[in-house]
This record gives structure tokens, sequence and C-alpha cells, in this order.
């Protein structure tokens, strides 16, 4: 009877924690757009202006790329950084799949170029992307190599079915701490050219 108390507890403690992890989950600042358009599972969206701190890996994979930029990325907005400033975490985590992969964490639209602390790693870089139209498409769970290439197959083909113009880079859009087991929300995006 114990160890079935036990369990119960540990279970009860495991939905609490995943409970408050998708509820602060909610309240991290987004990079903001908005949804043109919907069809066949595909959204097109306009994105607004953004600062972004980004870091470019040496390989091509999610999986050899993500804890790596990840740690980088995160050294700075925890305090690493000229400052020592901590700054709040944004999402998604956006991941640039090309002969390189770049990983991006935006900036809180609280601070300028002027105000944000410069990186004491020589790898972190800071742009203003502008604004420009993608198209997306969503899918849960957890992410690898595999099921990147999956959607992002799915999507390149449903773009061409609907003879839309892209630039063929993928990009994947990570919105979950790892740690956070329920609720996982991923995207992959297309740029549109036209």
């Amino acid at each position: 009877m114990k160890i079935l108390i036990i369990i119960l507890v540990l279970v009860l403690c495991i939905f609490g924690a995943q409970y408050a992890v998708n509820k602060s989950t909610n309240k991290t600042e987004s990079y903001k757009y908005n949804t043109l358009s919907t069809n066949d599972g595909i959204e097109i969206r306009q994105y607004e202006d953004a600062l972004f701190t980004s870091v470019t890996m040496n390989n091509s994979s999610y999986g050899q790329s993500s804890s790596a930029g990840f740690r980088v990325l995160a050294g700075y907005i925890f305090g690493d950084n000229a400052k020592n400033e901590k700054i709040a975490m944004t999402s998604p985590v956006i991941m640039e799949m090309d002969s390189l992969v770049t990983m991006r964490f935006m900036v809180p639209s609280s601070y300028s170029t002027k105000d944000l602390p410069e990186p004491t790693s020589k790898s972190i870089k800071i742009d203003r992307i502008e604004g420009k139209k993608y198209a997306v498409i969503k899918f849960a769970g957890w992410s690898s190599d595999q099921r990147i290439k999956e959607f992002s197959d799915i999507l390149r083909d449903k773009l061409v079915k609907q003879q839309l113009s892209f630039i063929d880079k993928v990009i994947y859009l990570g919105y979950n701490p790892p740690y956070q087991l329920t609720n996982r929300k991923n995207e992959i995006m297309f740029e549109l050219d036209f």
C-alpha cells in the first residue's frame, strides 16, 4: 500500500510540474506575426521585424546542433555578457537548417540594439531581421532530424502543389523547454519568395 501511495504522489507531482511549465510557457514573449491565410494545413504568416541573437554551428543536423547552440545562447541570456545581465527567454528557438545550422533567440521587445549587453562570446551575433512572409506547418511531440525532414518534405510538396514560390531553406521553430513533456509545439517554415 505504501508503494502505491508513493507512486500516486510522484504521478501527481509530475502532473503538477507539467501544469506549471505549460502555464509559464504561455507567458513567454513570442515572435510576433499575423496569419494572412490558412489552406491545407499551411499557414501563411507575415512576421514583424525583430532583434535576434544567433550562433552558427559547423554542422547541418538538428541532433548535432540543438544542445550546443542552446548552451551558447542560453549562457548569454543567463548573464554571460558584458553587463552580467539576465535577459528573459523568448519563444520560439529558431534554427535555420542549411549547410550550417544557425540558431536564433529573439531578443525581448523591451531591448534595442543600444541597450542590449555585448556578448562575451565572439560566436554570438546580434542582428535585426526585417519582417517577411513565411509558409508554416505545425507538428506536435519531440523533434529529431527525421521529423524535421518529414515535415519539411510535406510543406515543400504542398507549396509546390499550390504553386507558391519559396526559398528552399528549412527553418525549424521549437516552442518548449526540454523538460516540458506535454503540449509540445514545433513548426517548419519556408520564406515565401514573392
